[in-house]
């Protein structure tokens, strides 16, 4: 849910879907396998999608991040904090004040009623020109897999940020297929944003879109060499099908 709250909505917001009502609020946490999250979600009625050419996706300015604990020691989510600050993320943003990471502890004196112990970290590095690539982590659920240590986890975690730095584009791999199905349904005109190396997840929603809408995607690769940073990228281009929102309230 942190990851969607940080890089969904302000993709969102690129089509045209914004507004005060525009939000994601996390009423409460949980964890696997017992749950006990609560989330609302609200989003404002838009009519149409606007087409977007998002193709340059800046240079790095911020990093930022959140770690959570559910029932585990406190003193173990500062060593991971410690860990994070230490990690490779730190060589390759020498700004001062540019990594931040925030410690946020289960609310509510009867969340532990319904929840299970644990912990997990969101990391995300915010662009010059609003790109947002994230990487998210958790330990795994109680009496299930191997145990996770803190600092191991938000090692992990930081490389699995950098991995998303390294494959660029101006959507990480998370929101590659929302981004598609945005453009698909944009108003009849050019749409273009740049991705890094599509997910398996991606190109099976590739192969969804053309089933349903029957919409092709022109894919053009960018080498690293032209775009002078990371992994292979590639230029989706598509010209959206036309959709209008056409419910209306009933009174």
């Amino acid at each position: 849910v942190d990851v969607l709250k940080v890089t969904a909505l302000p993709l969102l917001k690129k089509f045209g879907v914004d507004g005060e009502s525009l939000e994601i609020k996390i009423n409460r946490r949980g964890m696997p396998p017992k749950g006990g999250g609560e989330i609302l979600f609200a989003c404002p009625v838009r009519k149409v999608l606007q087409p977007i050419h998002f193709t340059d996706p800046g240079k790095i300015k911020r990093i930022r991040g959140t770690a959570y604990p559910f029932f585990v020691s406190l003193v173990n989510q500062m060593h991971r904090t410690e860990n994070l600050s230490a990690s490779p993320d730190s060589q390759y943003v020498p700004m001062r004040g540019t990594v931040c990471v925030l410690r946020r502890r289960l609310a509510g004196s009867t969340s532990w009623l319904i929840t299970s112990p644990g912990f997990g970290m969101c990391l995300t590095a915010e662009t010059i020109n609003g790109t947002i690539l994230s990487a998210e982590l958790a330990s795994n659920p109680q009496g299930q897999g191997t145990a996770v240590l803190p600092e191991e986890l938000g090692q992990n975690c930081a490389k699995l940020l950098l991995e998303e730095v390294y494959r660029g584009g101006c959507v990480d791999s998370t929101n590659q297929s929302l981004a598609l199905l945005l453009m698909t349904l944009g108003q009849r005109d050019v749409s273009k944003v740049l991705l890094g190396p599509l997910s398996p997840y991606t190109i099976e929603f590739l192969r969804h879109l053309r089933s349903f809408f029957q919409i092709m995607f022109k894919i053009e690769t960018k080498t690293p060499e032209e775009e002078h940073m990371g992994g292979e990228k590639v230029l989706m281009t598509c010209v959206g099908i036309g959709f209008s929102n056409l419910s209306k309230t009933i009174r």
